[in-house]
């Protein structure tokens, strides 16, 4: 099992010299790490506390439960996708002044990157599998109709480009969940499917497929 430990995690000590913003992201960092490998039910608030080197009794005084943390951990972890979405739109234009594809690449670009933050989209995607939770699918819809907003009304894409680029985002999610960038020296399918998904991220892939 790799670990799941965040850069820059901090001692019982440290984290209660910081700013209370600062310990929360602290722990919301390790939790999106822990989260995104393990998923909702694999992980526990024990295993978010060594991960952002505290302790389990902090992490429940912090968010209260398991529950509550994995909804600040998919909160967190949306607005920062929107903020990311928000950026590209900026660079590249709407679809209507831009077209299609320079702002949609510049997303898809955008949204790769946003692997480099292990465990965020796989966060998400944990999150996306638990509609039948009362309290966890109800935000994860909610979640998911902003996203559709975005790409329709600042994004300025119809309704079958804004499927399209969803439907790519969640391969994209899969193909990194499976891990297949360690299987692209050695099955040609996989390199093949992995180089058409992403043709101008196939190493930040690699590296995500190596790293431990």
């Amino acid at each position: 099992m790799s670990s799941v430990t965040p850069r820059g995690a901090a001692t019982p000590a440290a984290a209660t010299r910081m700013r209370s913003e600062d310990r929360r992201e602290l722990v919301l960092a390790a939790a999106t790490a822990v989260f995104g490998e393990r998923g909702y039910f694999g992980a526990t608030t024990d295993q978010v506390a060594k991960a952002a080197g505290v302790s389990q009794p902090y992490v429940v005084r912090m968010f209260g439960s398991k529950e509550e943390l994995f909804l600040a951990v998919v909160g967190r972890a949306l607005e920062r996708l929107l903020a990311t979405f928000r950026s590209a739109i900026a660079e590249a234009g709407p679809a209507g002044s831009s077209g299609v594809t320079a702002v949609t690449d510049r997303m898809a670009q955008s949204y790769a990157e946003l692997l480099a933050d292990r465990g965020l989209l796989l966060s998400l995607m944990h999150g996306f599998l638990l509609g039948t939770e009362p309290v966890i699918g109800e935000r994860m819809r909610d979640g998911f109709g902003q996203i559709y907003a975005l790409l329709r009304d600042e994004a300025g894409l119809s309704p079958e480009e804004a499927r399209v680029f969803l439907a790519d985002g969640m391969l994209l999610n899969t193909l990194v969940s499976l891990q297949l960038a360690r299987e692209v020296d050695t099955d040609a399918a996989f390199a093949e499917l992995l180089a058409c998904a992403l043709p101008t991220k196939l190493d930040l892939i690699r590296g995500l497929g190596t790293a431990r």
